[in-house]
């Protein structure tokens, strides 16, 4: 069980990396690319119909975390507070833009939203990025699997890490680079005109960037936690993942050299669900490992629920999924194909 709470446990936070990351995105690249008030709304009403429901997976994901892990859940809210609720203002702050900047008509408050927009999608797309990196990396866990992280230390890892160091800055300008590529393709694929044409340059540039850092964090990773790569050692089946980031990265290449705006956007997909997995692949059956000296990982059995609880939650859990995947494929279907230009709602 606590394998298969494991995997669910993550691929609910991939889902939710993968569908928010493109809405996401879009914020990122929204002042870049729309450059009048009619393209900045043919942005907004791309991911109108969506945005809202690719959260609930992340929301998703803490109540399950929360029934099937409660240790970690306990120690990780607790040790990432100060993060967690600046991620949660952020939250609201953006979804405060997006529906706020339909209602009202002036100039004024309509640049106000839109600077919102902006900056809280990329805050959201570094804290994201960085947090992956902390939990990577390891939290100085105590004998009681509590953890206090300040915002910063000596901005090395190690025994005495703070929330922000050099790798954790670079995972969270990886994820920026890499949500901004794939809200962008996102766009292309969503939009016409100008503003498709734009996307498309913009993805394009952003690909190296993604390339570059992704080749970066190979490395990376190692210095800041050397035995990150023992399970690719002992178990060579998990080199399929950064074979997946590779394919990927190839397949959205040629595909924007095409002007495939949908196979390049499935790549992108691709791409950020290897490199969630390869991360998932690099920890288990760790889900939160220690650097603190005498001290040690917290494990899945270690954190594990009761049989009873777990039992229960399969089918509770099996029901909620049901009704999500049916509500998100109805959402998908109903809001499939371009964003018209002229239109005034979110009429495709």
């Amino acid at each position: 069980m606590g394998m298969l709470w494991f995997w669910i446990v993550a691929v609910m936070l991939t889902g939710y990396v993968v569908l928010d990351g493109f809405d996401l995105g879009v914020g990122i690249v929204y002042l870049f690319v729309a450059g009048s008030d009619r393209e900045r709304m043919q942005s907004i009403r791309s991911i109108g119909p969506v945005w809202d429901g690719n959260e609930v997976w992340l929301l998703a994901a803490g109540g399950t975390l929360f029934f099937a892990f409660p240790l970690l859940y306990a120690s990780a809210f607790s040790g990432f507070y100060l993060p967690l609720m600046i991620v949660l203002w952020l939250l609201i702050l953006r979804g405060v833009s997006i529906e706020l900047r339909s209602h009202i008509d002036d100039r004024m408050w309509k640049s106000l939203f839109d600077a919102i927009f902006f900056l809280s999608s990329t805050l959201l797309a570094i804290f994201y990025g960085a947090a992956l990196a902390n939990v990577v990396r390891g939290v100085p866990l105590a004998g009681d699997d509590s953890f206090f992280l300040p915002l910063w230390t000596n901005w090395r890892p190690g025994a005495n890490p703070g929330i922000l160091d050099w790798y954790t800055v670079l995972g969270g300008v990886m994820a920026l680079a890499a949500l901004a590529m794939h809200g962008a393709l996102y766009l292309a694929m969503k939009t016409e005109g100008e503003l498709e044409r734009r996307a498309t340059a913009l993805a394009s540039k952003l690909w190296w960037a993604v390339a570059a850092l992704t080749v970066l964090s190979i490395p990376a990773t190692v210095l800041a936690r050397p035995n990150s790569l023992d399970n690719y050692v002992h178990h060579p089946i998990a080199f399929l993942a950064p074979l997946g980031v590779l394919a990927a990265l190839i397949v959205a290449f040629a595909a924007m050299r095409r002007r495939s705006e949908g196979t390049a956007f499935l790549a992108s997909c691709g791409y950020l669900l290897s490199m969630m997995v390869g991360a998932v692949a690099g920890l288990f059956p760790v889900i939160l490992p220690n650097v603190a000296p005498g001290g040690r990982d917290m494990t899945v059995a270690r954190a594990l629920a009761g049989e009873h609880t777990l039992h229960v939650g399969i089918i509770w859990w099996s029901f909620g999924m049901v009704l999500a995947l049916f509500y998100a494929f109805v959402s998908y279907w109903l809001f499939r194909g371009k964003v018209a230009q002229d239109s005034e709602s979110y009429g495709h």
